[in-house]
């Protein structure tokens, strides 16, 4: 293999620190002291390309660190009982990977990214033994499992009391809350997942994803140019989901 063939699959070392990554109250909430980010960035000595349709790590991969999407966009998926495709979760840049790993010491679902995307690869040993030196870090990481957790009982309750139309509703609103909180627009955005991955991660066909996107742009709730997306009627989109919940 070449030089440059070997270049480009290392992880490449780099010197932006947590400190002052427009993206640290992202990926670990306010409360954060300026000594403890700076013993973070010591910590955090690596960053990772992965390329579009490349996984960053696979089910059964043996789990050693987490990772803190700086650009891009990933899905979590698994393989169901029939060998199918099952969509968990989209990532974006200032979430973090690789959590699924930690009870097990092996990841258990496929990372993909859907983009060019990178990487912060932050050691999880090393972090373990970081938080049980400094407190106010631990407690902060503990936030960010609990937000993990609270995601997963919001994907839940779509997947058990929603209609179609509601569950599209509420992902779209999800999508453009997150993308707010990072500087995106609130109303305009470019769906990075394939309609049939909407439809593996919200337990709907194909088809019905389809029509529930044809209906929304009839009723004049959205204007949909291929994976372009323009919410024209915001509050109809809370209305649906306040009204499943």
């Amino acid at each position: 293999m070449t030089t440059a063939a070997l270049a480009a699959i290392r992880p490449e070392p780099f010197k932006v620190a947590c400190s002052s990554c427009n993206l640290r109250e992202l990926c670990l909430p306010v409360g954060v002291s300026n000594e403890q980010l700076e013993r973070l960035d010591q910590l955090v000595s690596q960053r990772r390309p992965v390329n579009r349709g490349d996984s960053l790590f696979r089910a059964g991969d043996a789990f050693t660190s987490l990772y803190a999407v700086r650009a891009g966009f990933f899905k979590t998926c698994v393989a169901s009982e029939d060998g199918r495709e099952q969509v968990t979760g989209f990532q974006m840049a200032g979430e973090v990977l690789g959590l699924d790993g930690i009870g097990t010491e092996r990841h258990t679902c496929d990372a993909v990214a859907l983009e060019d995307s990178q990487v912060c690869v932050i050691p999880f040993q090393q972090l373990e033994e970081l938080t049980r030196e400094l407190t106010d870090l631990q407690r902060q990481f503990h936030k960010i499992m609990s937000r993990e957790i609270v995601r997963d009982h919001g994907v839940m309750l779509l997947l058990g009391s929603m209609r179609a139309e509601e569950r599209l509703a509420a992902f779209l609103l999800n999508l453009t809350q997150r993308l707010r909180a990072r500087g995106f627009s609130a109303s305009s955005l470019v769906l990075r997942m394939t309609r049939e991955e909407i439809g593996s991660y919200l337990g709907l066909k194909l088809e019905t994803v389809s029509r529930a996107f044809s209906k929304f742009q009839d009723d004049g709730v959205l204007e949909v140019k291929q994976r372009q997306i323009t919410i024209l009627d915001s509050a109809r989109l809370q209305e649906l989901v306040g009204a499943a919940c």
